[in-house]
């Protein structure tokens, strides 16, 4: 017998399943983020992704795989109806039991004449379940109807958080995309400058040279940024099954815009948290499905006992007496007794994958508290980085500035100016990469949790 283990569960925190189980819930927890397109995109995810349309399906499966294991507890009922004319080729026929025997004699036949014969029977047949297996069948099957539950709301679980992933991803693509629009402009007008001086000689070749590389150095990143952007836009449209050209209108709404999540205060995640995970409760139905499975493996080497019965009706024209009824009923046992060890092999082939799904369950379990905690500490990290970076980009920004100054009035160098403008690209790409972090470890948390959390 199957006895899940008992937890101390936190009444705010275990929810039975992800969102209480509906999508609708699912949407509302990602409006903290206050961005309508996201929640548009996660809409559509929910709806149209191939992901979650194939776990739907292995639901269906699973149910259907229920009902047939399930019809093996009750008696099956079978009528057969035979209508069969003939005519001669043979040297004589007598009925005997309702059947016509060949080589028999019978003088009111004649082999040149059409014959007919008809017959009706209703079977019916029940192997008793004695010692339990055709029970343990049905645990095991309804087992792996939770556990393909379970799999579907992970699979809604997963594609939410990735489609906010990736969204965060394009909307910080876009912030960096426009600072380095920004950056490529200014270093391409510097470097038109430096060479109109070189080429009248106030400028040295070589500060000119070094210019149209910074300008360069810029275009391309710049070129390369924009290419993150477009591979972005195109894996949000297969999450979303969404064609591209919509995709983009919708997306242009809030271009640039990072989404900015309700401020959570979260110090702790009691364990008990991860229960509602999806894959930890699906590899726990597993796990009970595989312990039925050793039942039914187990009752396979006792003796089996069937009830079964038949009535009928048949006739035969042309053959005299030949209509009547027939009925026969009574028990059968089918007693193993020497398989070469097939059946009992068979039992510690059931263990042992018992075995490895406990193991890969505890796998799960711990790596579900991994998890947490990673997404914990990179939550804090980002939080306590962010506000450091805010400030070096600002100095840096402000040190720019200075140094444009100075090189308009000739008082500065170029690569000051170039130095500092590295300085500045580093800092924004530092700055905005921190942002993504937090955003991404909410998002982390948000999964690892099994699906939000209410406290």
């Amino acid at each position: 017998d199957y006895v899940k283990s008992s937890t101390t569960t936190h009444a705010g925190w275990v929810a039975p399943l992800p969102h209480g189980g509906k999508s609708a819930s699912l949407v509302n927890w990602w409006a903290q983020w206050d961005d309508p397109v996201l929640l548009e995109l996660i809409d559509n995810a929910q709806r149209e992704n191939t992901t979650v349309a194939q776990a739907a399906a292995r639901i269906a499966q699973s149910r259907a795989s229920y009902r047939s294991i399930t019809s093996a507890l009750f008696p099956s009922f079978t009528a057969n109806a035979d209508d069969t004319r003939s005519k001669g080729g043979q040297a004589g026929q007598a009925l005997q039991g309702g059947q016509i025997i060949a080589g028999g004699t019978n003088p009111q036949s004649d082999n040149n004449a059409v014959q007919r014969s008809r017959y009706l029977s209703l079977d019916a047949a029940w192997e008793l379940d004695v010692v339990g297996g055709a029970r343990r069948g049905r645990e095991a099957a309804q087992a792996r109807v939770d556990a393909r539950d379970a799999d579907w709301h992970e699979a809604r679980v997963s594609i939410a958080a990735e489609v906010a992933a990736q969204y965060v991803n394009l909307r910080t693509c876009e912030v960096l995309t426009v600072g380095y629009e920004i950056d490529a402009k200014s270093r391409a007008e510097t470097a038109r400058l430096t060479n109109l001086k070189s080429t009248a000689g106030f400028e040295a070749p070589a500060n000119a040279q070094l210019t149209n590389a910074s300008a360069a150095e810029a275009n391309a990143r710049l070129i390369q940024q924009r290419a993150e952007c477009d591979v972005t836009v195109k894996l949000l449209a297969e999450l979303t099954a969404t064609s591209e050209p919509l995709l983009r209108q919708i997306l242009q709404a809030r271009r640039g815009v990072v989404p900015q999540p309700a401020s959570f205060a979260i110090n702790s995640v009691p364990a008990e948290a991860i229960s509602q995970r999806p894959d930890v409760a699906g590899a726990e139905r597993e796990l009970a499905a595989t312990l039925a499975d050793v039942g039914v493996a187990i009752a396979d080497r006792f003796p089996r006992i069937t009830l079964s019965g038949s009535i009928g009706y048949s006739d035969f024209s042309g053959v005299a007496g030949s209509a009547g009824r027939s009925w026969r009923y009574g028990p059968a046992i089918s007693l193993p007794i020497f398989d070469a060890g097939r059946r009992a092999a068979n039992v510690d082939v059931a263990r042992a994958r018992y075995d490895e799904v406990l193991a890969s369950y505890k796998g799960k379990t711990l790596r579900a508290v991994r998890e947490v905690e990673e997404s914990l500490v990179r939550l804090d990290s980002a939080a306590k980085r962010q506000g450091d970076t805010q400030i070096a980009l600002q100095g840096y920004q402000q040190f720019l500035r200075a140094a444009e100054a100075r090189v308009m009035v000739g008082a500065g160098s170029l690569p000051e100016l170039e130095e500092a403008r590295r300085a500045v690209v580093m800092a924004q790409g530092a700055e905005v990469g921190v942002v993504r972090e937090r955003l991404t470890a909410w998002i982390s948390l948000y999964k690892a949790v099994g699906g939000g959390w209410k406290s």
